[in-house]
């Protein structure tokens, strides 16, 4: 992934977007951390029953395909924990080598391999696997009319986690026109992003409050909107779209740099960062749960729970990258591996989780022990089947 010093497209030099190996290992942990939340959710205290079918309203088989008697407290925590920070991460993970390619490679030629990246893999996702992965849900029903019966008259196609990619795509292609707009908008940014990283996490708590908190309360952050098998959080696209671009701000004014300093006050300074990030969440989970279970339901109370998932994820986002700077600096061959392979696994992952669960279900075990067992078996099993598959040179060009 290292590449030597690019020319850029508008006539000035910029650094080669070596490889980092805090932002590459944290990548492929994040990605453990999808498989571990979407292994965990069959076994989540509040988890709904199985419909009566796949049209029913509501549609919670599309976040709980597989749903056990047996539950796990824990469940809730980690459920929790995850959903707070760990996609605006991971969008931000995404945005930090975008004005790099864009750069190095030109407005077309980027987006050219970001729709052969990105593009493809959704196509084949939400065609073929998603329906893979949602089959064991149609398999719990009390009645089978026909899989496929319910899912053509569900008036939408259900991508799974590959929601996310489709998303990136379309960001993606806004850097791309606004790089044709204002080719030099991303080191303007960089340039203009506070040196300090208390100062950048007041600045992204500001930004995200203010695009974030009118949609929560509009929409309620539980909604979702799609169309097609093109679906987002409603509440929470302009959101991730500011942790993108403030990843394309980062990475424009260098990785090894600014926030990621390998000896810089985020790095240095990351038990404050990790203690900061878990007493914030204590805060907002409590505040979510009284405005969610008392009867104050108010406006007050919906702002202050909105409020306490932007506080809470930019401080988990800050913490996670705080430990990665502090102790990712020297090369693991097993975090290479991890790190290769950790697109495929996200892409394959969802379907290995739900028949798993699925397979569990008779099992006389304690939710805990199904979890630990699901996520092991989906995370080995998505590595291995990635590993396999980019054995070949055509698909690892994409994978």
């Amino acid at each position: 992934m290292t590449t030597p010093e690019t020319e850029s497209a508008v006539g000035t030099t910029t650094p080669a977007a070596k490889y980092n190996y805090a932002i590459g290992y944290l990548r492929a942990f994040v990605v453990v951390l999808v498989v571990a939340h979407h292994a965990v959710l069959a076994y989540h205290p509040f988890a709904p029953p199985p419909p009566a079918s796949l049209a029913a309203q509501p549609r919670w088989w599309q976040a709980f395909p597989v749903v056990d008697p047996q539950r796990w407290s824990g469940a809730t925590l980690l459920a929790g924990f995850n959903d707070v920070f760990f996609m605006s991460l991971m969008f931000f993970l995404s945005g930090l080598f975008v004005w790099h390619g864009l750069q190095g490679k030109g407005a077309a030629n980027f987006l050219r391999g970001r729709l052969l990246r990105l593009g493809v893999p959704f196509v084949l996702s939400a065609a073929l696997l998603a329906p893979l992965a949602y089959y064991p849900s149609y398999l719990q029903l009390p009645t089978h009319t026909g899989f496929w019966t319910q899912w053509l008259a569900l008036g939408q196609w259900p991508a799974g986690p590959a929601w996310f990619i489709w998303v990136l795509l379309a960001f993606d292609t806004i850097a791309t026109l606004l790089f044709l707009a204002a080719p030099r908008w991303g080191e303007s940014l960089g340039r203009r992003l506070p040196a300090r990283p208390v100062t950048l996490f007041l600045a992204l708590l500001a930004a995200t409050a203010l695009v974030y908190i009118p949609l929560a309360v509009r929409f309620s952050p539980m909604m979702w909107s799609a169309f097609g098998p093109f679906t987002f959080q409603t509440s929470r696209i302009l959101h991730y779209l500011v942790y993108f671009l403030l990843g394309i701000g980062v990475g424009a004014f260098g990785v090894e740099r600014g926030l990621f300093a390998p000896d810089g006050k985020l790095a240095r300074r990351w038990p404050l960062w990790v203690a900061s990030a878990v007493v914030l969440f204590g805060l907002a989970a409590a505040v979510t749960i009284v405005a969610v279970t008392s009867q104050l339901q108010s406006l007050a109370w919906a702002v202050a729970m909105d409020a306490g998932f932007v506080i809470s994820c930019g401080a988990s986002c800050f913490a996670f990258l705080a430990v990665f700077l502090r102790f990712a600096r020297s090369r693991s061959s097993w975090f290479d591996s991890l790190s290769a392979n950790s697109y495929g696994i996200y892409l394959v992952h969802y379907a290995f989780v739900s028949w798993l669960q699925y397979a569990l279900l008779p099992a006389a075990l304690p939710g805990a022990a199904k979890f630990a067992i699901v996520l092991l078996g989906a995370v080995g099993l998505s590595w291995g089947t990635t590993a396999v598959l980019r054995r070949s040179s055509t698909v690892r060009r994409v994978v």
